[in-house]
């Protein structure tokens, strides 16, 4: 079974967002957990852990191992998201209302990739 275009649309991008995080790692800094060790580390490892499994959506035989990665890396994700609401300095001077926002979209994204498990 082909895999739709969207499939491929997701896979671009978490590739675009873990380059991201080589390209402005401040902004990926600024919201990381601060009981977290090692920010700097784990902001490398997150956009290369986005890259690799944006990558691995695009082969038949890694689809799958990617898909579960997807969903185990934003389930990881969601300690910045609870964190950022923990308060202003850890927001980053983004409202409130879309920190909260986040939280439910972050369930969609988790969504979006499980739905894809019958193309793996």
């Amino acid at each position: 079974m082909a895999a739709p275009w969207h499939l491929y649309f997701m896979a671009a991008m978490y590739i675009i967002a873990g380059i991201m995080h080589f390209i402005r790692p401040k902004i990926y800094l600024r919201i990381m957990p601060r009981y977290l060790p090692k920010p700097e580390l784990l902001v490398k490892l997150s956009g290369l852990a986005e890259i690799l499994l944006g990558i691995g959506l695009c082969f038949t035989v890694t689809k799958a191992f990617s898909i579960y990665g997807i969903i185990l890396m934003l389930a990881l994700f969601l300690l910045v998201h609870f964190y950022m609401l923990s308060g202003d300095k850890a927001a980053a001077g983004i409202p409130k209302w879309i920190l909260i926002l986040r939280l439910p979209l972050q369930f969609v994204l988790i969504y979006w990739a499980f739905s894809y498990l019958n193309y793996a």
